[in-house]
């Protein structure tokens, strides 16, 4: 799939304001300073689609982005920001998990994890809720060009290890992303464009 078409369409922070079109979405989400931005501007070919900060917790709202006209790309609230004061972390994760479990648009949510790390406690625990809720996700590594193929590697399968501990049947389909060499690009999107074909195809709503 190419993408021709990004268009910013709505910012809140309340799900039932979020767009009524019967599209589907894919959300983007990871602990801050994932590379979330880089990576949508990557996707959709756009330098300032996504505003990118070096700041942690910059994006604070459900973002919703059309694209091609015919899907949503959702940019998410990151979880686990902590210059932001606890009570709006709490409120953060109130319309965050409202969103997830209300949004029947949601097709797909995408967890980003920075592959330079090794498995951190705050993302198993947030895949960990994903799993319980029934919400399907897949895992997006990225910053891939930051470290070896061989650490690559060898942290993801760290995070598997994690996962099988914590009860996982398997690990969740997952892509290795950079922004910078776009890596992972034509894979991720040949990805969503399945599964739209397989949505449209299969529910009268969509």
């Amino acid at each position: 799939m190419k993408i021709n078409t990004a268009e910013f369409v709505i910012s809140n922070s309340d799900v039932s304001k979020c767009p009524k079109d019967f599209l589907p979405e894919y959300a983007f989400i990871g602990r801050s300073n994932v590379g979330k931005s880089s990576l949508i501007n990557m996707l959709t070919n756009q330098k300032k689609l996504a505003k990118t900060s070096g700041r942690p917790g910059k994006t604070q709202l459900i973002n919703h982005f059309l694209i091609n006209n015919n899907w949503f790309l959702v940019d998410l609230p990151g979880y686990g920001y902590a210059k932001v004061s606890k009570k709006t972390k709490s409120i953060f994760q109130e319309f965050i998990t409202d969103y997830f479990e209300t949004r029947e648009q949601l097709v797909c949510a995408f967890v980003l994890i920075d592959i330079r790390h090794e498995a951190q406690t705050i993302d198993i625990e947030f895949m960990s809720y994903m799993g319980e809720s029934e919400i399907p996700f897949c895992i997006i590594f990225t910053k891939a060009d930051k470290i070896s193929k061989v650490k690559i590697d060898s942290h993801i399968a760290a995070y598997k290890k994690q996962m099988f501990a914590n009860n996982w049947a398997e690990m969740p389909q997952y892509f290795v992303t950079s922004a910078t060499e776009s890596t992972g690009k034509e894979e991720l999107l040949s990805y969503i464009d399945d599964v739209n074909q397989e949505v449209f195809k299969n529910n009268s709503e969509f």
